[in-house]
């Protein structure tokens, strides 16, 4: 099981809907897979649940029908961890809704992370407990892959949730805020990256016994969203903040392989560049389906409809690719 958060501390960057896409593209490929909500905000799980079912959900305060509800437990020092239940989304999709109290727990995290450099067994655990939970909800699905969404912030619950993950996606924008993020980004990833590797030197026994890694939190790529396309070629304004992004993705995040070109499909560090798929957003969102499974029943006509097929190609790709850097291999997935 690999996990991989898509992560920006920018907000407005697409975030969360490519999480959406790629759960669902995987679970397409044939990949069993989980997607799981750490952001407060729950806007993941606003797109998979209808907000009648999210209700009740989370009108079931004794059980671990949220990622927080199985956290809980923990963090309040009242018992062990809880599996989250798991919602079953289709045939080799489930997901772990989360909710707005997750945001209760950036205090505890923040204190029990400066304990944990105290060879602390107890804050050791609520500093790793995120993976542990993911790693439950993966076995009770027999995941290949967890896709983690998570808040657009450099705050103590997105660090832990770095800590649960293996890979990194950063969406970006073709903008000069994606750009600041991208500098603001690169020396967080690093500075918890060293932290934690320190944290599991001074707890060797603890992270051996619960099954912790210090080769996680490392970025794959960069994926660029909702580009003005005209002629299938990027508009002049979003153009010039594209052909920026290689180089400023190269200083601040990670070193890739030289190369000439300054266009972003050039980039080995460039994972996807995907279009502004312009009415079909709105219509995914009502149906709680991809933009690539929509049919004419949903509402989709026109140019539309080769809009859907265009879509789908374009996500496929993305999600091999990300297979293939993670090498991820799924029993029953099928990919070139």
């Amino acid at each position: 099981m690999k996990t991989v958060a898509l992560f920006n501390n920018k907000g407005g960057v697409g975030k969360t809907t490519l999480t959406f896409h790629l759960a669902w593209m995987f679970d397409t490929l044939g990949f069993r897979t989980v997607a799981a909500d750490l952001d407060p905000q729950a806007n993941l799980t606003s797109m998979f649940l209808h907000e009648d079912g999210v209700e009740a959900l989370w009108g079931r305060v004794q059980e671990p029908s949220t990622i927080y509800r199985a956290f809980r437990p923990l963090l309040t020092r009242e018992g062990p961890l809880k599996t989250p239940d798991l919602q079953q989304i289709s045939t080799n999709l489930s997901f772990v809704p989360g909710e707005l109290a997750m945001s209760e727990a950036e205090d505890e995290l923040s204190s029990q992370w400066l304990r944990s450099y105290r060879s602390n067994e107890g804050a050791f655990r609520v500093v790793s407990a995120l993976r542990k939970l993911l790693q439950y909800a993966a076995g009770d699905h027999d995941a290949e892959i967890v896709l983690i969404d998570v808040g657009p912030n450099l705050g103590p619950l997105n660090r832990a949730a770095m800590v649960a993950a293996d890979f990194i996606i950063i969406p970006l924008a073709p903008d000069l805020y994606s750009l600041q993020a991208l500098q603001n980004l690169g020396p967080t990833l690093k500075r918890w990256r060293d932290e934690w590797r320190s944290i599991a030197e001074q707890n060797r026994e603890f992270a051996s016994k619960l099954d912790v890694t210090t080769e996680g939190m490392q970025p794959i790529g960069y994926v660029v969203q909702q580009q003005a396309i005209r002629l299938d070629r990027p508009t002049q304004a979003y153009g010039r903040w594209m052909r920026r992004i290689p180089k400023a993705y190269r200083e601040h995040i990670t070193v890739a392989p030289s190369y000439h070109p300054d266009e972003p499909q050039a980039d080995p560090n460039c994972l996807a560049t995907l279009r502004h798929y312009r009415g079909l957003m709105p219509l995914a969102q009502e149906t709680r389906r991809p933009m690539f499974r929509l049919k004419a029943a949903d509402g989709v006509m026109g140019g539309h409809i080769s809009l859907v097929q265009q879509c789908y190609e374009d996500f496929r790709e993305l999600a091999i690719s990300v297979a293939k850097k993670c090498d991820i291999t799924g029993e029953t997935a099928i990919i070139p």
